[in-house]
């Protein structure tokens, strides 16, 4: 019995990963991304929150997905928040010929914490989202979903360059996504997002950042990736509808 559990132990790691494809897939392509990101405040510790993001293939060429997202927050101080809500994707094809959007439904739960490190702002944010995406076949609806749960945690910082405060800062940020299913078998790694780019103050409610997003996703097959280089612009509006109504902490969707 100990040899063949000897045996055991020793095979696992060829069973496992020869079912693995080992030729490694990557497909190469520019994305443009652009968002709007609202917080409104309507008391001191509750607020909502709503997002719009377009991405397209290319500069606009052919479009990638829309996707709106909505939710209520709780704020217990002025740097922390926590939100639940739900989200709907509508998901291009990406087959040739096809026409169908594949419709995607989630419900997500997160927590956001902003500090400093001396001038340095630090926005760390973990989400949970459940994930009902549609499946297409042969360009039609099936009326079926792959049911997936995903951990999402991201780190932004955003560094001042100059001293007038008018001027644009420096932003760095890196999220990992990760996601568990019965169809998760050899992906359990989403994505990973780095960006880098510039964020500007528009007005004291408004602002944007600008800049260059490197999306690199493992397929469900295990050995088919997507590599997006990403030009990304995100908007966003912090307001308050009381006057009295302390001022919104950043918002930052980061993404889908």
């Amino acid at each position: 019995m100990k040899n063949l559990f000897r045996v055991l132990v020793f095979l696992f790691p060829f069973l496992v990963f020869s079912q693995v494809p080992t030729q490694k897939d990557v497909n190469e392509q520019v994305q443009t991304w652009v968002s709007l990101n609202t917080v409104t405040k309507f008391s001191d510790h509750w607020g909502v929150v709503a997002d719009a993001h377009i991405r397209e293939n290319g500069f606009f060429e052919s479009n990638n997905f829309y996707f709106l997202r909505g939710g209520v927050s709780y704020f217990p101080n002025s740097s922390v928040s926590v939100t639940g809500g739900y989200a709907h994707m509508w998901l291009a094809p990406t087959k040739e010929g096809w026409s169908t959007y594949a419709d995607e439904n989630r419900i997500y739960e997160q927590v956001q914490l902003t500090t400093k490190i001396g001038k340095v702002s630090v926005l760390q944010r973990l989400r949970n989202e459940q994930r009902w995406q549609e499946k297409i076949v042969n360009d039609e609806p099936t009326g079926k979903n792959r049911f997936t749960n995903r951990v999402r945690y991201l780190a932004s910082f955003t560094i001042p360059v100059f001293n007038d405060k008018r001027l644009p800062s420096l932003v760095l940020s890196d999220e990992i996504l990760i996601h568990f299913g019965q169809e998760v078998v050899y992906n359990t790694f989403d994505q990973n997002r780095f960006f880098v780019g510039i964020k500007q103050n528009v007005s004291p409610k408004l602002s944007f950042d600008l800049g260059y997003m490197n999306v690199s996703q493992q397929k469900y097959s295990g050995y088919q990736y997507d590599m997006n280089h990403t030009i990304r612009l995100f908007f966003y509006l912090n307001s308050v509808i009381k006057h009295k109504v302390a001022k919104a902490p950043d918002h930052h969707s980061g993404d889908e």
